[in-house]
C-alpha cells in the first residue's frame, strides 16, 4: 500500500475545511490533491476526530497480531492432528 502524503491529522484537517463551506475545486487545487482523493478521504475519515483515528489505528494492529496468533495456532493444530492421524 502506498504512503500518503499526508498524516491522518492533516488529512483531518483538510476535511474540515471542506466542511466549513471551502469549495471542493478550491481545497483540492489549495492542497494539490484531486476530487477522487478528497471524496475518498471524506467516505473513510469523514466526522472522525485524530483521537477516533489513532484509536482505530490501535485496533487494526491489534486485530494483525490477533490473526497471525490465530493463524499459527490454525497451523500447528494441523500438524498435531496429521501426526496424530498416522499414529492411529
Amino acid at each position: 500500500m502506498n504512503k500518503s502524503r499526508f498524516t491522518e491529522s492533516q488529512i483531518v484537517a483538510i476535511l474540515k475545511e471542506g466542511e466549513a463551506g471551502l469549495p471542493v475545486a478550491q481545497l483540492t487545487r489549495k492542497h494539490g490533491i484531486s476530487a477522487a482523493t478528497y471524496y475518498g478521504w471524506k467516505s473513510k475519515y469523514g466526522g472522525a476526530g485524530v483521537s477516533e483515528l489513532k484509536r482505530l489505528r490501535e485496533l487494526e494492529a491489534e486485530n494483525a497480531k490477533l490473526k497471525r496468533m490465530y493463524s499459527e495456532l490454525a497451523l500447528e493444530n494441523n500438524a498435531i492432528k496429521d501426526v496424530l492421524s498416522r499414529k492411529l
